[in-house]
């Protein structure tokens, strides 16, 4: 947790300094004779959500308004919280089916990293009394969206999630990353294989050790050249619909374990 707040505190001071330098640059760029409204709009639009990130890192004004009409679980409800990044966010929203009549609630957000789950974990998972939890994070982390991160603080920050769901009756199941690939744009540059590779090791091991349940998506979705297949995604890292539609079976089987189903 520790590193967590730490990860937040330098994201702020980031965050500050950019502020300054923006509004700095704006008052610049609205005095010089060549500056144009797109510009200057273009300008304005980074303010307005670097400010709304710096007020609130987490982004826990996401699902309040969803959070607070979600009614307390029936005694027999198989609820399932998915928790994740843009790859869950998309989920039935954008890609995909998002599991068809289940009672299974999509708490991803675009662009998020470990530690921001963690602090919003308790509102969008522990507060909905879910049977189960699905965790997909670490390629953003991977990636830097929030700044550096050692593979060991990323599995700090799964470690807390998973905890605090086991200390409140949750089961859990942790999802390996995705492959990515090179096809389409390019996309190792900021998510090596090697790390993927690396974290998928630790969550399947980690899962192993303390009786949490494995959801192995990689495997299902890598080709020839180890790398994800092209036909599986738009971008070269998150799901098409084809991608969604590897995914949900597997999904399914993953809480079906988990659940003793």
């Amino acid at each position: 947790m520790r590193i967590s707040l730490m990860a937040e505190k330098c994201t702020r001071i980031t965050l500050i300094c950019w502020l300054i330098f923006f509004f700095s640059a704006a008052g610049a760029w609205a005095q010089a004779p060549g500056s144009s409204a797109p510009d200057i709009a273009k300008l304005q639009a980074a303010l307005d959500s670097q400010d709304k990130r710096l007020k609130d890192w987490a982004n826990l004004a996401r699902y309040r308004e969803e959070n607070s009409k979600v009614a307390q679980p029936q005694p027999d409800e198989d609820r399932v919280v998915f928790m994740g990044d843009s790859i869950t966010d998309a989920w039935g929203r954008r890609e995909g089916v998002f599991f068809s009549g289940k009672p299974y609630i999509n708490r991803g957000i675009s662009g998020q990293t470990t530690p921001q789950m963690l602090i919003r974990f308790r509102l969008d998972v522990i507060a909905h009394k879910p049977k189960a939890v699905v965790i997909l994070a670490g390629t953003n982390d991977i990636a830097g969206n929030t700044g550096p991160m050692t593979l060991e603080e990323i599995e700090g920050n799964l470690t807390s999630m998973a905890e605090l769901a086991r200390a409140n009756g949750i089961r859990v199941i942790l999802a390996s990353l995705l492959p990515v690939c090179d096809y389409i744009r390019t996309q190792t540059d900021r998510r090596p294989p090697e790390k993927i590779r690396d974290l998928n090791t630790w969550i399947k091991k980690y899962a192993e050790t303390n009786g949490h349940t494995y959801l192995d998506y990689f495997s299902a979705m890598l080709d020839e050249n180890q790398m994800l297949r092209k036909e599986l995604t738009g971008d070269g890292l998150h799901p098409n619909g084809a991608g969604y539609e590897i995914m949900l079976p597997l999904a399914e089987k993953a809480i079906a374990a988990a659940l003793g189903k």
